[in-house]
């Protein structure tokens, strides 16, 4: 054994020449791999955490800025869906009309009521009007009707009385309409003036649906 063997090893690792045994452990290359892929993953998830965090911010507060509008939209919509189609308004037909005289002028209220007759409105008491509206009605007159005609009898009617002022009374009773003649009423709108009014009526309506739905 030569003089430069280390005690307890044997001929396998006996030194001879300039050779000389590797006494360090060999490095453990599947920690360094596992290190690896741990980090590579951590990175995803961090990266992943990131997109979603700007997606809250950016994309995603965008669609529920969306869904909220459309929803508000939904709650605006519902009341006019209450409120009558323009394609409602009824036919004079269907409509009773009580004429009465505020004016200084006799027989007013009768020759308006036939005139309305012939345009195929129903007449119902045709008279002078009562002390509370008698000579005090400036204008060219008053259509007073439940709150229901708001919508649908008021407008026809005052298609045919230019300037006519419209009231509704909640506790009032049926669906008949007044129209008291005031001291500024000379005649009927022609019904050609009548169906224009209507026309621009029906098309403001129209427009004012489409804005509520497209919202």
């Amino acid at each position: 054994m030569s003089m430069l063997t280390p005690p307890g090893m044997g001929g396998q690792y006996r030194i001879t020449g300039d050779k000389y045994p590797r006494m360090r452990r060999p490095r453990r290359r599947g920690r360094l791999v596992l290190a690896a892929v741990a980090s590579v993953t951590a990175l995803g998830l961090l990266g992943w955490g990131t997109l979603q965090l700007v997606d809250l911010f950016t994309g995603g507060g965008d669609q529920a800025s969306a869904a909220g509008s459309k929803a508000e939209c939904a709650k605006k919509a519902a009341p006019a869906a209450a409120s009558p189609s323009p394609a409602a308004l009824p036919k004079p037909g269907v409509i009773t009309v009580n004429v009465f005289n505020a004016t200084p002028v006799s027989g007013l209220a009768k020759k308006t009521a036939d005139e309305l007759k012939k345009r195929g409105f129903k007449i119902g008491d045709v008279g002078n009007a009562t002390k509370e509206y008698d000579k005090k009605v400036k204008g060219a007159g008053i259509l007073l009707g439940p709150s229901a005609s708001l919508d649908t009898s008021l407008p026809v009617v005052g298609a045919r009385v230019s300037g006519a002022e419209r009231r509704t009374d909640a506790g009032r009773k049926g669906a008949e309409v007044d129209l008291i003649l005031g001291t500024s009423f000379k005649k009927l709108a022609s019904e050609a003036e009548a169906e224009k009014a209507l026309g621009v009526l029906v098309s403001a309506r129209a427009a004012a649906a489409g804005a509520k739905k497209g919202c």
